[in-house]
């Protein structure tokens, strides 16, 4: 089969598109046939080797796909060959197949449309993470305001979405005017381009002087600590990531000022700690999505040949929404 190698920890240009033996199952295991795989941030981060988790050399990277199982291990019992799932994999997705741990495994509801397999492929991750750091870390609540920032990329989007359903007043914040847009489409309230606003002031005006009650932030950098200093009373600020390169480093007395909670959005690890809790989030997402509540958005689709170039664009934060390999189609 055809997957993408990392040979050694490099940027993506060093990736190779190679022809290796298909794996087998283990007894606990899924083999699984790619239908699409997801393109997210942590995956820019492992090929360099500057993520939490460092797979040993050679791998695939890759670490969240649809598809249809093969065959499954000895040991495995919820799922059978033919089932449409979704899984994570934490490397190996951008590959023509995949063995996954079946407690990674995710079945799919029947009736799902086509285009919502593909879709389904892309979510699981952004919008598993934004529905659990909205609802089981900050706990928002209807009425409340909810800044996100990094509004137009993945996990972005999901907030802003997710924000509207569990009724959130939502305040979108990107870099771009054409990034705000696919944010104001997916629901957001109110728009702050921080590259041309200052954020504290644009904050400050928008709730009146009263701040945020929760900030979602998946951005790091120069952006956090204006934004923390922005949220009211007993505001809680999420840390999602740091797609700006810097971890901020930030002076603890305004916690204390506000009575404020910073809160960490480790999703993957919460995923293996409280996998109960995670099936009821994707079983929510997924009925948000049959019902036609989510719009998760798929801006481009890569073949598995272009994968590195898939990776530089979402490297380069020139990414609106997801962005997707799909093994089986062509280059152009």
């Amino acid at each position: 089969m055809k997957a993408i190698v990392c040979q050694a920890y490099g940027p993506p240009s060093s990736l190779q598109l190679l022809d290796i033996p298909s794996p087998q199952p283990g007894a606990n295991q899924v083999l699984i046939r790619t239908h699409v795989a997801s393109v997210n941030f942590p995956d820019t981060l492992i090929i360099q080797g500057k993520y939490q988790f460092k797979p040993v050399c050679p791998f695939t990277p890759g670490g969240e796909l649809a598809g249809t199982v093969i065959a499954v291990g000895t040991e495995t019992t919820r799922f059978n060959a033919g089932d449409k799932v979704v899984a994570l994999s934490i490397a190996g997705a951008f590959a023509e197949e995949v063995v996954v741990d079946a407690q990674l495994v995710a079945a799919l509801p029947a009736g799902l449309s086509d285009a919502d397999f593909e879709i389904a492929g892309s979510m699981t991750m952004t919008y598993g993470t934004s529905l659990h750091a909205l609802k089981d870390r900050a706990h928002a609540q209807p009425g409340e305001t909810l800044l996100v920032l990094g509004a137009a990329g993945g996990v972005g989007l999901a907030a802003v979405e997710i924000g509207k359903l569990m009724g959130l007043r939502v305040i979108a914040a990107a870099s771009s005017s054409e990034k705000l847009a696919g944010a104001r489409a997916h629901g957001a309230d109110e728009l702050i381009d921080y590259r041309r606003q200052d954020l504290r002031e644009s904050i400050k005006s928008i709730t009146a002087g009263r701040g945020v009650d929760v900030v979602y932030d998946p951005v790091g950098g120069s952006y956090t600590e204006p934004a923390l200093r922005s949220v009211g009373w007993r505001g809680r600020h999420l840390v999602v990531g740091f797609a700006a390169g810097d971890i901020p480093q930030i002076p603890i007395n305004l916690m204390l000022l506000k009575g404020s909670a910073l809160l960490g959005v480790f999703w993957g690890e919460f995923v293996r700690r409280e996998p109960v809790l995670h099936a009821a989030n994707m079983r929510q997402l997924f009925n948000w999505l049959q019902q036609g509540k989510i719009h998760p958005l798929i801006s481009a689709r890569y073949a598995l040949a272009d994968a590195p170039r898939a990776l530089e664009a979402l490297q380069a934060r020139q990414v609106v929404g997801e962005v997707v390999v799909v093994p089986r189609m062509h280059s152009v």
